[in-house]
């Protein structure tokens, strides 16, 4: 069969005139946290080698700063000498042995850094930062400059076959080009043609130094998404400029990291971004390149085929996969494990200081640690549980060369998955089940579906090896009157399918609780389109003011809703700092009423009785009832161990992972974890 028939814009090359590119996928830039050390460098030359070999077209680094002003942190990754760059050459030279390219990206934060050394156009701090950056002079800029070329010709000397200069994001580069923070009135700042010097500067020296066989991706802002950022015109106007100066693709930067508009997490819809790129495309001659939750192949090719970019950019997609590419050539889209958008492992991660890796492939950033060898005996091991855990170990055994038998009580695979992908955003779960279901049936597992046998049926059945995988049940809290019919579990109504009234009160404010509450006020919403969902977060397309923000026409809850908690702090504490944030912002678009410092007294005729306290300290609570159809209890969860007690009862010794051996709050990526590194155990 021919290579990427059934994509065959996808696998179409790209001649670059100087080269040419084996296919329309770049793996976009994604710290890891693995570049921020020298001797964590075989580590990434594993990571990217492992995709390259699957046939990425071009691959970029994490952001390396190209002056110490310009790191992310202190001690953060840098590429300021030829020590550095001579330490890269592993990393390049495993890459091409692999048969593929890769460019270092260069990254000057700015005042996005956190450290007192920052510097940018002017003295205004980041609003998500406490330093404060200094103005830099004329000698200052030029400096700067010149550390950009020379991280380029170290990049070369280092064997990268080009430089990402990022010009987006609202890193350094873009706070030269935006008004909301270069306020200056020299020859760097104030009209257009000032603003746009640094980048132009920076991308012709680098053309001049590397050479005309080199390849500069300029990452250009196409979308800010705060007050003060640049028009459209000034877009198009600087993207024409860069082309001149020498660059050879363009890529899209949508957002700045302090815009309050979600740009990458699941419930953003996929390619929600592409039609940003497509207005470019026609502007420009170089090849332009779509971004931001593109993770099909069925999507990339659309993308491509419609001409609405000449490549597509997929980062978090090739972590989810490294295999990613070579599926979709094989016509095996089915067996492509999805990126779901989640940022639980990937950027939650990297923003805690911590490495990288991703919730539906724990291998992720983990190459040489967790591989994945034949089994030096085939043994048969029984799955008691079809839930994330169970279906990760099954999977890994399975690989491995074992007989996997997997039992489930429900009708189908997915375990809590099947719960989350009900909630508005969070679809992509779907695509894991699915994932999982097509690789257990190709390698041959024994699935038993609405399985209601027990311990000793296990026990009776010859297994070399039992795992206990059964997951949570909910926890009931000790409140009078939670035995009322009105009183439903979030399984009663996801699971389930138990109506709910128009005025609801939800008890528990942790990820469950928010997702009920987005559940509920969605009503029969259906998935949002593109146009919907940008109109509901306030995104222009005709991008009538400058930042291309509109104001937000968020769409009317379908229900009352009341979130309770028992703590002060904001609801959802426990969740992932890059998308807590949005989830709190549609509650309050939507109406949601938030409560905090709830003391659950009983639940009667009347409703839900509650005491509000302002603080720990709080003497004189706020008594009131909440007069409710219903009321749903998303108050955590308990380890369901009914069967490992069994079992242990019985004599057997078996293994326990996941929810059951600990509920946390339904950690899928820890669950995911755990039957992975178990399985490689067995």
């Amino acid at each position: 069969m021919k290579h990427g028939v059934h994509y065959p814009h996808l696998f179409q090359p790209l001649d670059l005139g100087f080269t040419t590119l084996p296919n329309r996928v770049l793996m976009g830039s994604m710290h890891t946290g693995l570049e921020d050390r020298l001797w964590h460098v075989p580590k990434l030359a594993a990571y990217f080698a492992e995709r390259a070999k699957a046939g990425v077209g071009l691959m970029v680094t994490g952001g390396y700063a190209p002056s110490r002003r310009g790191q992310l942190a202190p001690f953060s990754s840098t590429m300021t000498s030829r020590l550095t760059a001579l330490t890269h050459r592993r990393l390049t030279c495993e890459v091409h042995e692999a048969g593929g390219r890769i460019c270092l990206q260069l990254l000057h934060a700015g005042r996005y850094g956190h450290h007192p050394f920052i510097v940018s156009a002017s003295k205004l701090r980041s609003p998500i930062n406490r330093f404060t950056p200094r103005a830099l002079g004329r000698r200052g800029i030029a400096r700067e400059i010149g550390a950009f070329i020379r991280a380029a010709e170290l990049a070369r000397y280092a064997g990268y076959d080009g430089v990402e200069v990022m010009g987006s994001e609202g890193y350094f580069i873009n706070q030269f080009l935006c008004p909301r923070t270069n306020q200056r009135s020299d020859e760097w700042g104030g009209t257009l043609t000032n603003r746009m010097r640094l980048p132009l500067a920076i991308v012709e020296g680098i053309r001049r130094a590397a050479g005309d066989d080199f390849i500069i991706i300029y990452r250009l802002s196409l979308l800010d998404l705060v007050s003060g950022g640049q028009t459209w015109d000034e877009i198009v106007t600087l993207a024409k400029a860069v082309e001149k100066a020498g660059a050879t693709l363009i890529n899209s930067g949508i957002g700045w990291h302090e815009a309050r508009i979600p740009t990458i997490a699941s419930a953003v819809p996929r390619a929600a971004f592409a039609g940003f790129t497509a207005r470019l495309k026609n502007e420009v001659a170089v090849p332009v390149i779509a971004t931001n939750r593109i993770n099909d192949p069925e999507v990339a090719e659309a993308l491509l085929a419609r001409g609405t970019a000449d490549m597509v950019s997929m980062a978090r997609p090739l972590l989810a996969d490294p295999n990613w590419l070579a599926k979709a050539a094989a016509g095996r889209r089915a067996e492509i494990n999805t990126c779901i958008a989640c940022n639980q492992a990937c950027l939650d991660h990297v923003f805690e200081n911590r490495r990288a890796s991703c919730l539906v492939n724990p291998r992720a950033c983990h190459e040489t640690e967790i591989r994945i060898l034949p089994a030096a005996r085939r043994r048969c091991i029984a799955i008691a549980g079809g839930g994330p855990a169970g279906l990760a170990c099954a999977l890994t055994l399975a690989e491995r060369g074992h007989r996997v038998v997997l039992f489930e009580t429900a009708a189908r695979l997915g375990g809590q998955f099947n719960l989350a992908r009900r909630i508005p955003g969070k679809e992509e779960y779907g695509e894991t089940v699915r994932y999982y279901e097509t690789r257990l049936a190709a390698l041959g597992v024994e699935t038993r579906l609405g399985w209601q046998g027990g311990a000793a049926e296990l026990a009776a059945g010859g297994f070399d090896e039992i795992v206990i995988a059964t997951g949570v049940v909910p926890r009931r809290p000790a409140i009078p009157g939670i035995d009322r019919p009105e009183v439903l579990s979030y399984l009663d109504v996801l699971r389930n399918r138990r109506p709910v009234g128009e005025r609801v009160a939800i008890v528990g404010a942790g990820g469950i609780g928010i997702d009920m509450a987005m559940f509920l006020a969605a009503g029969d919403e259906v998935p949002q389109s593109i146009e919907a969902w940008q109109r509901e977060w306030g995104i222009d397309p005709d991008y009538a003011a400058a930042g291309g923000l509109a104001r937000p026409e968020p769409p009317r809850a379908a229900r009352q809703i009341h979130l309770l908690y028992r703590s002060f702090g904001k609801p959802g504490t426990g969740l992932g700092r890059t998308t807590v944030w949005a989830h709190r912002m549609s509650l309050k678009q939507r109406g949601v009423q938030i409560y905090p410092g709830i003391r659950y007294r009983h639940i009667d005729d009347a409703g839900l009785h509650v005491e509000q306290y302002r603080d720990a300290a709080d003497r004189a609570p706020r008594a009131f009832t909440l007069g409710v159809d219903h009321i749903v209890v998303c108050a955590g969860q308990e380890p369901n161990r009914a069967l490992h007690e069994a079992l242990l009862a019985s004599g057997q010794r078996p293994h326990l992972i996941g929810g059951a051996k600990n509920a946390r709050e339904l950690d899928a990526k820890n669950a995911i974890r755990e039957g992975t590194l178990l399985a490689m155990e067995l």
